[in-house]
């Protein structure tokens, strides 16, 4: 069983467009799509809502920096102060070219941030590439979980 490609957007436009890239993609993963990033922190943590999912933490997150309730930056420096969460790949994927926010992602560990392209086609291309690396060619680190597909 393949691990999920965790989505955190709230822009509808956004959201649509990255689905229709991962689609394009062909990977095999789920993709779970949250809206702000209190939801994102309840199912990274199983936890409310999220309570009874299965075990296992995302192969990546795919983290818009603008969120309703609790921001982008927020969630990543709590997945990187939860010793369970820390070791999974985030990828900041926003619309922000503002260095601060690149900075300060940086800082509290993201491991790339993505400029959301305004060209349709580029913006796919982006996409597909982000969930090719890191769902299928990224080794996580040593005594990290990674389902891995069994061929029958």
């Amino acid at each position: 069983m393949l691990k999920p490609i965790l989505l955190v957007e709230d822009d509808k436009r956004d959201l649509e467009l990255t689905l229709i890239a991962l689609e394009r993609s062909q990977l095999a993963n789920d993709v779970v799509v949250l809206r702000d990033g209190a939801q994102a922190l309840d199912y990274l943590r199983r936890e409310n809502d999220h309570a009874q999912r299965g075990t296992g933490n995302p192969a990546v997150i795919l983290l818009d920096l603008k969120l309703p309730k609790i921001t982008g930056l927020e969630v990543l420096k709590e997945v990187r102060a939860d010793p369970a969460l820390r070791s999974i790949p985030v990828v900041m994927l926003t619309s922000s070219q503002e260095e601060s926010d690149v900075v300060k992602s940086y800082e509290l560990g993201v491991n790339a941030y993505v400029v959301k392209p305004v060209v349709f086609e580029q913006f796919v291309s982006a996409i597909a590439d982000l969930g090719v690396f890191w769902a299928v060619l990224n080794e996580p680190p040593p005594g990290s979980l990674k389902a891995r597909r069994h061929d029958s």
